[in-house]
C-alpha cells in the first residue's frame, strides 16, 4: 500500500515538473489580441514588388475562403506594378530607338 502510494506521489510531482516545463518553454495558450477592424496582415512593399514577394502574400481566411477585400488590394498592388514597369519599358524603348 505504502509502494503504491509513493508511486503515486512521484508520478504527480513528475506529471507537475512536466507541465511546468512545458508552460514555460511554449507559453499558457495565450491567443494573440485580434487585429483592429479594417486592418490587415497581408503585407506588400511599396515599390519594387518581386516575385518572391507575390509568391510570400498571405490572406486572411474567413467562411468563404480568403478575404475578399485583402485579394482585392493585392490585385490592385500588382495591377499598378504592372503599369509601371509596362511604362518605362515603353520609355526605354522610345530612347533606344532614337
Amino acid at each position: 500500500m505504502t509502494t503504491a502510494l509513493i508511486y503515486l506521489v512521484v508520478m504527480l510531482l513528475v506529471a507537475a515538473v512536466v507541465f511546468l516545463l512545458a508552460a514555460v518553454v511554449f507559453g499558457r495558450g495565450e491567443e494573440l489580441a485580434p487585429l483592429p477592424p479594417g486592418s490587415s496582415p497581408t503585407r506588400l512593399p511599396v515599390r519594387d514588388i518581386t516575385g518572391e514577394d507575390v509568391q510570400a502574400v498571405k490572406f486572411q481566411l474567413v467562411v468563404r475562403g480568403y478575404k475578399m477585400s485583402e485579394v482585392d488590394w493585392v490585385v490592385r498592388r500588382l495591377g499598378t506594378e504592372i503599369d509601371s514597369l509596362r511604362a518605362k519599358v515603353a520609355e526605354l524603348e522610345k530612347e533606344t530607338s532614337r
